[in-house]
């Protein structure tokens, strides 16, 4: 298990570094959600996470909920392909906030 780490890396661009598990997600990963705020869009690269699960994808809902209710817009980058099979099951790959080519910067 790797921990899971949210890595600023200025103007509205965050790292995820590590695992999104159940094993590693909690409630105080679940209620730290002001860095959702700091830009009018946040883009969110998963390229550095090792390992996930259903509750990565669940976060990232959250995650996608938050930013809806405070008017905030955010993308998803170089989604791991486990993460992305689970979002395509629910059909969330279609959304905006799903970029499936590799973004660069």
């Amino acid at each position: 298990m790797t921990q899971l780490n949210i890595i600023a890396q200025g103007d509205g661009h965050f790292i995820i570094d590590g695992d999104l598990t159940f094993a590693t997600i909690n409630q105080k990963t679940i209620k730290s959600v002001a860095f959702l705020t700091t830009a009018k869009h946040i883009t969110i690269d998963l390229g550095r996470v090792v390992s996930t699960d259903s509750a990565g994808l669940a976060l990232m809902i959250e995650w996608i909920k938050y930013t809806r209710q405070h008017r905030t817009q955010i993308t998803f980058k170089n989604i791991p392909d486990q993460l992305l099979n689970l979002a395509k099951l629910s059909g969330f790959d279609k959304t905006s906030h799903f970029v499936t080519q590799p973004v660069m910067g």
